[in-house]
């Protein structure tokens, strides 16, 4: 067949599968209006109509792009003489066979690993080209009897930056692919320098996680954390895309929004508010609340007047501290131990007790008054405030933890909540009661995360596994992790293997020198980026006028495809964005919200300024100095950082 008849064909099974996935949304649609009358019960017709809008929402988020990106064609195995498509979902119209497989299905993972070494049966690998309008204009066949490079596939991956980040879903590595298919139970740590992918492995293994354990999911969900708000916006698009749309996706501060913080603490409180020991403290706060004995419990009960005498009621407390049950967990088995041994006194002078009396008793006023002294019920930000407004309470607590100057750094003076006030509300929350849990939690750029942040990371995945995504070089923070087994300890994964991927996709050849140059000043045991591309532009120059020299680059930039950015010290941010004209494809950005983020172009002002403007300004820079995918503009009036001059 010539390759005109094959185009033909190839566009006319596009179509059909377009004619198929409209019909199987107009069906989920009529499936949302009637499933309410459909089904039995109130609560079956809740969770019916919430799967059926679920999936309704699923199919209307299919972009109008391509439908499939990859066809297999099987030469042996137990697929021989199959042919499937792949792409981001299942199309179909049972009891037809499919037209399109879903990238998550296990058929599908021959497309991502199939070589030369080992075929896994596929004859022919095909990938397709596409327009920008979604249209199919060409295709290119793999043999596999030796390994090459796809034309197709270095397009896709070198493809400009506008807008949200993508899916990797047509161009995902084999190494990537493992990463993203290891089992729900395993909690996995990936080390990735910028463009190695390290992020869309981690949404892609969520989407795959939902796919492949989706009813072992569907009470905890996943959840996936994000440094901030518009790094979230960045990679909000990419989820839907594959598929799945009920993903939860956030920051920690808003996990944690008790309430609205209004101030920050000074750099002094922060360090110690977000240190591990803080924990201690806090235990001992919370615990310095019980009480003890101060006589008999007499309950009257009618005719009755049941009794527990001092010593058991001392004898109670101390079996439940032994046992180390949470706060909360605690003071309901003392008043549940409590009513049991009234029980048992009942029940020798031949009563015959159900349920309602033990509720009773439990509620009786004698029984609540003695549980609230003997175990106090405890509000978390009443207890974090009154510790830190209180110099005894915080000493008492803090006695040999804490020393005076970090006491004093974290006494309030204002009643205002900072950030770090709602970490260690969290904490105490946690030790009263457990907080809603995950089946599976993905956190990116964790190596920015204290040992108090990673506690509340923690205490959500107790039962479930993580997805710990990160680069020690990019460690930002005060309490920047700067080795991955400690940190994972705080996260409550221990023993964690940690993978590193250390292809740079994305990132040009010409940027990866300079940003492995700077490594050796960051103090940090993380292997260098190896770049898989041959090209990019790297331009450093020494200007009189920052201002009128960023004007130009940006006006240079222009003339060529994709996304801008231009990243400095964040002082100098709104002097630049005054200076240049407002154009929809550049971004003026401080260097410390750079993160995460990436662009075509970048053009970094005055290194020297990002470096001195706060304590790991060395590797605040590696992180600017890699938003880069193709070209790099490097423009200064001061002498270069010695870690990169020359």
């Amino acid at each position: 067949m010539s390759l005109d008849s094959q185009l033909a064909e190839e566009r006319a099974h596009l179509a059909a599968s377009r004619a198929v996935l409209a019909r199987m949304l107009d069906t989920a649609r009529l499936r949302v209006a009637t499933g309410a009358q459909v089904a039995g019960d109130r609560y079956t017709a809740e969770t019916l109509g919430r799967m059926l809008r679920t999936y309704a929402k699923e199919l209307a988020a299919e972009p109008d792009g391509p439908l499939f990106f990859g066809r297999l064609s099987f030469g042996e195995g137990e697929h021989r003489g199959q042919r499937y498509y792949i792409g981001r979902r299942h199309v179909a119209e049972p009891p037809e066979e499919p037209l399109v497989v879903d990238w998550r299905a296990p058929v599908s993972r021959a497309f991502y690993r199939a070589s030369a070494r080992d075929r896994l049966g596929v004859a022919v690998r095909r990938r397709y080209g596409w327009s920008v309008r979604g249209e199919l204009t060409g295709f290119e066949d793999e043999p596999l009897d030796h390994d090459t490079t796809s034309r197709l596939l270095t397009e896709e991956i070198l493809r400009p930056r506008v807008g949200p980040m993508r899916d990797i879903v047509a161009t995902i590595q084999p190494d990537q692919d493992e990463l993203v298919r290891a089992d729900l139970g395993a909690s996995l740590c990936v080390q990735g320098a910028p463009g190695t992918g390290k992020t869309a492995v981690g949404l892609h293994r969520a989407a795959y996680l939902l796919y492949a354990h989706r009813q072992r999911l569907a009470r905890g969900g996943v959840l996936v954390l994000g440094p901030n708000s518009a790094f979230l916006s960045y990679i909000g698009a990419v989820l839907p895309a594959l598929g799945e749309v009920d993903v939860e996706q956030r920051t920690l501060d808003q996990l944690l929004a008790y309430r609205r913080a209004s101030t920050m603490d000074t750099d002094a409180a922060a360090a110690v508010k977000h240190d591990a020991r803080m924990a201690t403290v806090l235990s001992r706060a919370l615990y310095a609340g019980l009480g003890e004995p101060t006589g008999p419990l007499a309950v009257p009960d009618g005719s009755f007047r049941w009794r527990v005498s001092e010593g058991v009621l001392a004898g109670l407390m101390a079996q439940i501290w032994h046992e180390s049950p949470l706060y909360g967990i605690g003071r309901e088995r003392l008043r549940s131990r409590i009513v049991d041994r009234l029980r048992r006194q009942a029940e020798l002078r031949g009563l015959e007790l159900g349920a309602a009396w033990a509720q009773r008793i439990g509620r009786s006023r004698a029984v609540r008054d003695v549980v609230d002294h003997l175990w106090p019920p405890v509000r978390p930000e009443r207890l974090v405030a009154t510790l830190l407004s209180d110099p005894a309470a915080l000493a008492d607590a803090a006695d040999g933890v804490l020393d005076a100057a970090e006491q004093a750094a974290i006494l309030r003076r204002t009643p205002r909540w900072t950030p770090a006030d709602l970490l260690l509300v969290d904490e105490v929350a946690g030790l009263i009661d457990h907080p809603p849990r995950y089946g599976h939690v993905i956190v990116d750029e964790a190596q920015d995360l204290s040992p108090m942040q990673c506690r509340a990371v923690a205490r959500r995945s107790t039962h479930g596994s993580l997805t710990v995504l990160g680069d020690l070089a990019q460690g930002t923070t005060a309490w920047a992790a700067t080795d991955w087994p400690s940190q994972l300890a705080h996260l409550g994964k221990p023993g964690t293997p940690v993978i590193a991927l250390t292809a740079g996709f994305r990132v040009s050849a010409a940027v990866v020198p300079l940003a492995n140059r700077l490594l050796a000043a960051l103090d940090v045991d993380v292997p260098a980026t190896r770049p898989v591309r041959d090209d990019g532009v790297l331009r450093i120059e020494r200007v009189d006028d920052l201002a009128a020299a960023t004007v130009e680059a940006v006006r240079t930039a222009l003339r060529q495809p994709g996304s801008i950015g231009v990243i400095a010290a964040d002082a100098a941010v709104a002097g630049l964005e005054k200076a240049l004209t407002p154009d929809p494809r550049v971004t003026v950005l401080p260097a410390s919200l750079a993160k995460g983020l990436e662009y075509d172009h970048v053009v970094v002002v005055e290194p020297a300024d990002i470096v001195a403007a706060e304590p790991r300004g060395p590797h605040r820079l590696y992180v600017v100095l890699t938003r880069a995918v193709s070209r790099l503009d490097i423009l200064h009036h001061r002498p270069l950082p010695r870690s990169i001059a020359g």
